[in-house]
C-alpha cells in the first residue's frame, strides 16, 4: 500500500516512515511543505494521504487545503489528516464532500503504533477513522444547537463509536452488549435522526457526521476556508 506523507517536523516525518515500513506500507513520498504535497498527490496517485493540517509556507490550514484540493482532483481519495489539537471547521471540512476514505486523528495517537496504523488501513479500505476526541466535540456543538433526536445516553455512546468507524461487533465488545442489541441501537438512531438504514458501515458513518454538519456554516462541497496558493 503507497503513501504519502506530509510532515514538517523532522524528527515526527521520520518516525512516521519508520513505523508505516514497519507495517509494510510503501512511503511513495515523505514530504514538509504544502507544495511539495500537491505535487507528490498528483504525480504519485497514493492509495492513502497521511497529512499534517499545518504546512509551510503558511502555517496555518495548508495540508488540509493541499489534501482537499486532491480530492477535487481525484474524487475518494483516502486522507488522513492529523492535527495538534480538535479543530471542528477543519474536520467539517474533510467530511462535507462524503466521498472516499477520511479520518482525523489528534497527533497523540500516533504514539500508539496499533491505533494509528489501524487509521491508515482503514481509510485506504474507503472507511472512516475519527478521534473520539474530535467526535465528542462535534456531538457536544450539535447538541447545544438542537436536541438530537431525543437520543438516550445508550444510544449516544452508540452513535459516537459507530461514528469512529467501528463495527458492530466492535461496539458491541466495548459495551458490553449484544450485536443484536447494536443493530436495534443503530437502527433506533437513524429513525430518530431521520436517517435511512444502510449497511455499508462507511455510509452509515458518514450520514450520522452528514447530520452533525447540518446547520454549521458548510454544505457539501461549498468550502469556505481560503484555498492557499499552489493547492488549488
Amino acid at each position: 500500500m503507497r503513501v504519502v506523507l506530509a510532515e514538517d517536523l523532522f524528527l515526527l516525518r521520520d518516525g512516521l516512515v519508520r513505523m508505516l515500513e514497519a507495517y509494510d506500507f510503501e512511503i511513495a513520498a515523505a514530504v514538509e511543505t504544502g507544495p511539495e504535497l500537491t505535487k507528490a498527490l498528483a504525480e504519485l496517485e497514493p492509495d492513502v494521504a497521511v497529512v499534517d493540517v499545518r504546512l509551510p509556507p503558511s502555517h496555518t490550514d495548508e495540508g488540509l487545503q493541499c489534501a482537499l484540493a486532491a480530492r477535487r482532483a481525484r474524487p475518494g481519495l483516502p486522507v488522513l489528516v492529523l492535527s495538534q489539537h480538535v479543530e471542528q471547521l477543519y474536520a467539517r471540512e474533510l467530511l462535507a464532500d462524503g466521498n472516499g476514505g477520511v479520518g482525523y486523528l489528534l497527533k497523540d495517537r500516533v504514539f500508539d503504533a496499533d491505533q494509528f496504523i489501524d487509521a491508515v488501513r482503514r481509510v485506504a479500505a474507503g472507511g472512516t477513522a475519527m478521534d473520539p476526541q474530535v467526535i465528542s466535540q462535534l456531538l457536544s456543538r450539535r447538541s447545544q444547537d438542537k436536541p438530537m433526536g431525543g437520543l438516550t445516553p445508550r444510544e449516544r455512546e452508540v452513535m459516537e463509536l459507530v461514528a469512529q468507524g467501528r463495527s458492530n461487533a466492535a461496539i458491541a465488545s466495548q459495551l458490553v452488549i449484544t450485536e443484536r442489541a447494536v443493530a436495534k441501537h443503530t437502527s433506533n438512531i437513524f429513525g430518530k435522526l431521520d436517517l435511512p438504514p444502510s449497511d455499508d458501515d462507511n455510509r452509515r458513518v458518514l450520514a450520522v457526521l452528514a447530520y452533525l454538519d447540518r446547520g454549521c456554516a458548510y454544505g457539501a462541497g461549498a468550502s469556505r476556508l481560503r484555498t492557499r496558493p499552489g493547492c488549488a
